[in-house]
């Protein structure tokens, strides 16, 4: 089952639309895929800045 997905608007430059563009003439794959792939690398990356949860012992997860 697919999950419920958040609407929103990005701008990107007229450069990385075409490449998205041509990347999905090649693949069949959705641009929107795509720029979810790029936000999950993004918040991998920058894990470490983001709020954890703490455990028992009072070490952040």
């Amino acid at each position: 089952m697919a999950r419920k997905k958040i609407s929103t608007t990005v701008y990107i430059t007229p450069e990385q639309s075409e490449q998205l563009k041509l990347l999905h003439e090649r693949t069949k794959v959705p641009v929107a895929v795509y720029i979810r792939e790029g936000i999950d690398m993004v918040l991998e990356r920058y894990k470490n800045e983001l709020p954890g949860q703490l455990t028992l012992d009072g070490s952040v997860e």
